[in-house]
């Protein structure tokens, strides 16, 4: 059973949810676009038995209705600490997929030594190799798109469905499928026009992201780190592996989840679970 909670960070109200024994490890997670919350959902259930689980909608979007002024990943990682700050939150596992990763490495590089252990899922990180092979691929240009001012807006309001469908399909894994109920749901996150933008604006900070990283090189962070990719994103770990080794993340390492593609928690969630339990009982 999920407890459902608004906490209130710089005067913004944030959309919390939470399961598990408050007094056990905290397992918190951050999700990625386009979903919610939700992502994690899965996970949640299969860890709330073991683990304090604590997951939010990013604030703008879904039930974390007021708007940031900035997306920089570096300032939603300083909201995600003020939650943890106000929840009090011990022995924390930040999990983040993937602009949830990129949140989740800021945050590393931010306050590295607020986490016990950190996991970045289905992501590349701005300005960290092989970030300009990333979004040079052709397959991703809806970085170019999203990155344009009230573009996306304009042309996806009212068909967020057939639109976000597209990358649900494109980018699971082989023979996987979404189902409709949990595309509505998703839908729904970013229903408003200003959820919708602030989609958006998670790709329209990349820039920012970029300089932010760069200045924070050679910050060294001791936190240990897992990285998970799906098997069907086909993504060179070992690549991921040296560049986040070589801007500062001293104690990384990486697993592949099999059977899924990019929506890696949704897809298989048994197995992100599992791969979360074990990673956290490592000495």
């Amino acid at each position: 059973m999920f407890t459902h909670r608004e906490v209130r960070v710089k005067e913004v109200p944030i959309h919390v949810v939470e399961a598990g024994t408050i007094s056990k490890p905290t397992v918190f997670f951050i999700h990625g676009w386009p979903t919610c919350w939700l992502e994690f959902e899965g996970v949640m259930n299969r860890l709330a038995a073991e683990f304090h689980v604590v997951a939010i909608d990013i604030p703008g979007i879904g039930n974390s209705v007021v708007p940031l002024q900035s997306y920089s990943k570096r300032n939603i990682a300083e909201y995600v600490r003020g939650i943890m700050d106000h929840m009090n939150l011990q022995d924390v596992t930040l999990v983040g997929g993937d602009a949830g990763g990129q949140v989740t490495y800021a945050f590393l590089k931010s306050f590295p030594d607020r986490l016990s252990r950190a996991v970045i899922m289905n992501v590349s990180v701005p300005g960290v190799y092989p970030w300009n092979e990333v979004k040079s691929n052709p397959y991703v240009w809806h970085f170019a798109l999203h990155n344009v001012p009230e573009l996306p807006e304009l042309l996806v309001s009212g068909k967020e469905l057939p639109y976000f469908s597209y990358f649900y399909d494109v980018l699971a894994g082989k023979g996987k499928r979404m189902s409709d109920a949990r595309r509505k749901l998703y839908v729904e996150a970013y229903s408003r026009l200003d959820a919708l933008k602030a989609g958006f604006d998670l790709y329209r900070s990349f820039h920012q992201d970029e300089q932010d990283n760069a200045a924070s090189k050679n910050v060294m962070v001791s936190t240990p780190i897992l990285y998970l990719r799906g098997s069907d994103e086909n993504a060179d770990i070992e690549k991921y592996l040296a560049g986040f080794r070589e801007n500062g993340l001293r104690h990384i390492q990486a697993k592949t989840i099999e059977h899924c593609g990019h929506f890696s928690a949704e897809e298989q969630p048994e197995r992100v679970a599992l791969a979360i339990k074990e990673y956290i009982a490592k000495p």
